[in-house]
């Protein structure tokens, strides 16, 4: 049976592949095959390439499918030789047609959700990471070729940022004065550690520079203050891209920590796959297959560890915190991997009760139980959308008239039935005195 247009080919194509039976497969296994009462008496077998789609056929339509031994080899002929099964196809037309779909229903298949991707938030991380490491070893080379020149300026501005920007700003320790004070402050936003600036200026130990090396450094300088600008703005749409893709992830254990589950685990699907003991030691792999090679202890915690969790736990607690985060965090990526309609109630339900299970260790208080939590949880993220859907037009007069009208009509069919059932009842009491009677004598006579 041909199709009616490539979309209903596309269509078709992709409900095969999911295992879904459309109606022009049933309307056309239907006219094609007789009925069949049940699969155990039928005397044929439909052949199919997928189990599942087998599987559904025999589910709805209640016919016998099969896709193992000889099947296979007559599917493959079939499709060798499709072309001389039908006269009004050629080679050609049917190798076309076959490229065609191929390529629209790849094209389907590689289309996603892009405000729900985390690839992006894969890369995200890992450019995060690596910018880091960059900032570091750049803000490191900088003060070593600085402190030749001005050596004391280490010790009085600590921060990588704010050095890259007094150096920008200083260039020639002779340049600074009284004047200088100001834009020293802005920088710095600490007005004593401004004047330290100016005093050590004036008694520096360093030798002289050159104009040549003074313009190096300048630029070097600018490059590392640029790069700090982009992890900032980086960090931000890292913020932003988990608040739409793993909101309940994010607010339970923070955007980096999660950003890096995801990234190790490859995806939000894979992470949410996982089961609470593989996330609690995610990222501790090596660690792991020592332990198990020279039967040692296990790890406790792997990327978990950087949560501010299993920091202000006590150390006899650190393992327990960690099993309980591992738990949580496992029930939010399944929450932000499955739901349609994203939101943060149930991260923020989630790192209530951590916090409680800390403040038990910490005190003892019993901490409230998880079917609470969820059903509190469940109950804001259902009134919250209930706030918007009740959200409707008012009524017009005539549309209350006739409610009006109608509440009447009904409250006189309610009296009505109330007498028809207070009537029926008195009928019934001497029925039901007379059965008792009946049976008193009959037991009498026995």
């Amino acid at each position: 049976m041909p199709f009616t247009s490539a979309l209903n080919a596309l269509e078709n194509i992709n409900a095969v592949s999911e295992g879904v039976v459309t109606p022009l497969l049933k309307e056309f296994l239907e006219a094609n095959l007789p009925a069949v009462k049940s699969v155990k008496k039928a005397k044929f077998t439909l052949g199919v390439s997928d189990h599942r789609i087998g599987q559904q056929i025999k589910d709805d339509c209640n016919f016998p499918c099969s896709h193992i031994g000889a099947v296979p080899e007559l599917i493959r002929g079939i499709r060798l030789h499709f072309a001389k099964m039908n006269a009004s196809l050629t080679e050609q037309n049917v190798e076309k047609a076959q490229l065609g779909l191929g390529h629209s229903y790849s094209r389907c298949k590689v289309k996603f959700n892009v405000h729900r991707s985390d690839n992006m938030i894969i890369q995200a991380i890992c450019l995060l990471d690596q910018l880091d490491k960059d900032i570091n070893t750049f803000s490191m080379r900088i003060r070593e070729w600085y402190s030749y020149h001005f050596p004391e300026l280490v010790k009085i501005v600590p921060d990588n940022h704010d050095f890259a920007k007094v150096a920008r700003f200083v260039k020639r320790r002779n340049s600074l004065s009284a004047d200088s004070h100001a834009a020293l402050e802005e920088i710095l936003m600490d007005s004593a550690k401004a004047q330290q600036v100016i005093d050590a200026s004036k008694q520096s130990m360093g030798m002289d520079i050159s104009d040549i090396d003074l313009i190096n450094i300048d630029a070097f300088s600018l490059r590392v203050v640029s790069l700090f600008e982009y992890r900032k703005s980086l960090h931000t749409y890292l913020v932003d891209k988990m608040q739409t893709v793993a909101p309940n992830l994010a607010s339970l254990i923070g955007e980096q920590v999660g950003a890096r589950l995801i990234s190790h685990a490859g995806s939000l699907s894979n992470l949410a796959k996982y089961p609470a003991s593989t996330v609690q030691i995610l990222g501790a792999e090596k660690a792991l297959f020592r332990a198990l090679k020279t039967k040692s202890n296990t790890p406790k915690y792997g990327l978990i560890f950087h949560s501010t969790f299993i920091g202000r736990a006590g150390a006899k607690n650190k393992g327990r915190i960690s099993r309980y985060l591992a738990n949580k965090a496992s029930i939010a990526s399944r929450i932000d991997c499955f739901s349609d309609a994203p939101t943060t109630k149930f991260g923020e339900a989630l790192k209530e009760q951590v916090e409680e299970r800390l403040t038990f260790y910490e005190t003892g208080t019993a901490p409230r139980k998880n079917l609470d939590v969820m059903r509190e949880a469940i109950a804001k993220v259902a009134g919250s959308t209930a706030t918007a859907a009740t959200a409707t037009p008012k009524k017009d007069k005539k549309d209350k008239k006739k409610s009006k009208k109608e509440s009447k009509k009904d409250k006189k069919r309610k009296a009505t039935d109330d007498d028809d059932d207070a009537e029926n009842t008195e009928n019934e009491a001497p029925k039901k005195k007379k059965k008792k009677s009946e049976k008193k004598s009959k037991k009498g006579k026995e």
